[in-house]
């Protein structure tokens, strides 16, 4: 059998792939079996954040990974406490738990939250607020917290305890806040899964100062946006508040699975010994990776990720066959005239990766794509959105 043989034989179905079997990769090029070339605009879903065998980061993994791959969390290791020490120093945040994924990262937000809510206004505040159109996770909690109706039928009844607010709408927020006894406020400030939309700068400062007047903590789901990718480390740092909690996961590792969850002033002991835990949570060479992205994430390659981004969205705004550019960052989504499945399938004839969210195509390039490689990539979409 061939891999994609293999893999629907034996894996389950739960991925509609594209025809496209990855072989290798060197920084924002890929090649399939076939010894095709792309250009990769994906990065594994924003995972990537330098590419693909990234020297740096293969350096900090392998040399972590020829020490010690595994202790457990009943012991202590350099990396983990290294990398907890940067996050909060780069935030300003206190402490960190660290998981594996995203959506453990979301979980680990959302008990913070209602313990917190439990130990100083009584086990009755629980309800958490997000925002409709979000996307939190595929667990069976944060499938709860994640306000679209489309992840949640199959798999009724989810978690209880979550309440829906109109994106960019504060008198609904408020509405929600004022019906529930609420613990927390949680919101993604560019919803990624769900068209990538910003929030915009009302909303926020709106939602951080109701969060404040109300004793109700303000979660920020970095899940996707995060770590450099919006143009600053953290997206919410765009938009001027001071989040409570902040999940992240994704580009942190840089290709190996990590989670993180940072804790502000007010929960920073909220999780005691056995309330909370992980068997892979700080594993030394995932936290290695992601020292070596984090320690790079600095004035000038930001800086340069910004300068990306302007590239992109002047390069594609009022083009032929697009209708809008939304996004932060290098995390962006192209509504285009042509069906989006049309136009991912034109771009990868012609070797560009993209993906969808919702009705636009995503964009998600590596921070530090070549100039020259995002010119051709760009040049590419833009021709395929014209039907050229």
């Amino acid at each position: 059998m061939n891999i994609p043989q293999l893999d629907n034989t034996y894996i389950a179905n739960t991925y509609a792939r594209f025809p496209v079997t990855i072989a290798r990769g060197k920084g924002s090029l890929v090649w399939d079996a076939d010894d095709k070339v792309y250009i990769d605009m994906a990065t594994g879903i924003a995972v990537n954040s330098f590419g693909i065998a990234d020297p740096a980061w293969i350096r900090a993994v392998t040399e972590q990974l020829c020490t010690v791959q595994h202790t457990s969390n009943l012991y202590y290791t350099a990396p983990d406490a290294q990398l907890a020490q940067l996050l909060c120093e780069k935030t300003g945040m206190k402490k960190v738990f660290f998981s594996n994924s995203g959506a453990e990262a979301n979980e680990c937000a959302i008990k913070a939250a209602r313990k917190y809510a439990a130990d100083h206004k009584g086990s009755e505040y629980s309800t958490i607020i997000t925002l409709k159109n979000s996307f939190h996770g595929r667990t069976i909690t944060t499938l709860a917290a994640t306000g679209q109706d489309v992840f949640h039928h199959d798999f009724l009844p989810l978690t209880e305890g979550f309440a829906y607010a109109e994106a960019n709408d504060l008198d609904d927020l408020k509405a929600q806040v004022a019906a529930h006894k609420c613990a927390a406020i949680m919101m993604e400030v560019v919803q990624g899964e769900g068209g990538v939309i910003p929030l915009t700068q009302e909303f926020v400062k709106g939602a951080a100062q109701l969060a404040a007047e109300q004793d109700l903590l303000l979660i920020c789901d970095e899940v996707q946006i995060g770590n450099g990718r919006s143009g600053k480390l953290y997206g919410y740092m765009h938009y001027g508040i001071t989040p409570d909690i902040v999940s992240t996961a994704k580009g942190l590792g840089g290709g190996l699975p990590l989670g993180a969850t940072l804790l502000g002033e007010k929960v920073q002991d909220v999780l005691t010994p056995g309330s909370h835990g992980s068997t892979f949570g700080g594993n030394p060479v995932c936290c290695a990776g992601a020292l070596s992205i984090l320690h790079r994430l600095d004035g000038p390659l930001l800086q340069s990720v910004q300068e990306k981004s302007d590239f992109i969205v002047s390069s594609l705004t009022g083009a032929k066959g697009v209708k809008s550019v939304t996004g932060l960052g290098l995390m962006l989504g192209v509504e285009t005239e042509r069906p989006v499945k049309d136009v991912i399938n034109d771009c990868m004839a012609r070797g560009v990766l993209v993906i969808s969210a919702k009705n636009k195509v995503r964009l998600l390039p590596a921070l530090n794509i070549p100039m020259a490689q995002l010119e051709q990539a760009i040049g590419v979409l833009k021709d395929v959105c014209a039907g050229e």
